[in-house]
């Protein structure tokens, strides 16, 4: 996935107009904004969808000191691992206990850890997808799902970390939708996704379970009358009791990272 080396780059894309249409004052700042992830490329109104999705950033490699930070989390949570009893876990988690592995569901597919932190499964594994599971096993309380939707803003310690969540979660994935409406659908269902009724007056509403007792639940809303196109990520009320919400961050922005990989392996195979 491209990545932009400075702001002149981003600069050429636009079409230095100034319009403040971005909330900038010239598109010299807007490009600014972006090169220092505060801004979203896809804000600017003149840049098709299809290169804002080409230039979205890799997050889980564009910084390596965000993977240093994640490489010591992950080594410290397998510390933790060698202190908690894996059976009495598996009855909180809704998890199977053999004796050796905890066997977790994560998008409908098998997730093995052991008492070292070790990792069995046929999904792809990266801290973004790693750190969550290690987290709901050592901190979740095992409530269940009440079925009441909110924002990541409105979970516990979630509102300061909101724009940088909308950033790197919510935008990326919009930009997906936008591009590849149908293929959503198509990768909801890959992993292991299920539409339902519509909430919120939206297109489209999916819900996912990337853990047994952590829904999430995406509503995409098409462009319409004049309006742009706006994607919204939820979760149950219950999920900062059972995830700290750095960890419900990186789920987020797992399951952005899962919707854009395949789009762009994909969505060239679209007539």
């Amino acid at each position: 996935m491209a990545q932009f080396k400075h702001t002149m780059e981003i600069f050429n894309l636009l079409n230095k107009s100034n319009c403040r249409q971005c909330g900038k004052k010239t598109c010299l700042a807007f490009a600014a904004t972006v090169f220092k992830g505060e801004k979203n490329l896809n804000e600017c109104p003149f840049i098709d969808n299809a290169t804002a999705l080409k230039y979205q950033e890799d997050y889980e490699s564009s910084s390596n000191i965000l993977q240093e930070n994640q490489d010591a989390f992950m080594e410290e949570m397998r510390e933790q691992m060698a202190g908690v009893n894996l059976e009495e876990r598996s009855k909180i988690l809704d998890a199977k206990f053999d004796g050796k592995w905890l066997s977790i569901k994560i998008l409908g597919r098998d997730f093995k850890i052991d008492q070292h932190g070790k990792i069995a499964t046929t999904i792809h594994v990266n801290p973004w997808v790693a750190a969550p599971v290690f987290s709901y096993v050592l901190n979740a309380k095992g409530l269940e799902p009440t079925g009441k939707w909110v924002t990541f803003r409105d979970l516990k310690g979630g509102r300061e970390r909101y724009p940088l969540f909308r950033q790197r979660c919510e935008l990326p994935m919009k930009g997906v939708a936008d591009v590849y409406t149908d293929l959503f659908n198509d990768m909801v269902t890959v992993l292991n996704g299920k539409e339902v009724p519509r909430e919120f007056q939206s297109d489209i509403s999916v819900v996912m379970h990337v853990l047994p007792r952590v829904p999430v639940m995406i509503c995409y809303w098409q462009p319409e009358d004049g309006m742009e196109s706006s994607l919204n990520i939820y979760f149950d009320e219950t999920a900062d009791q059972n995830l700290d919400v750095g960890a419900i961050f990186s789920m987020g922005a797992g399951l952005t990272q899962m919707f854009t990989k395949m789009a762009l392996t994909h969505g060239s195979q679209i007539p």
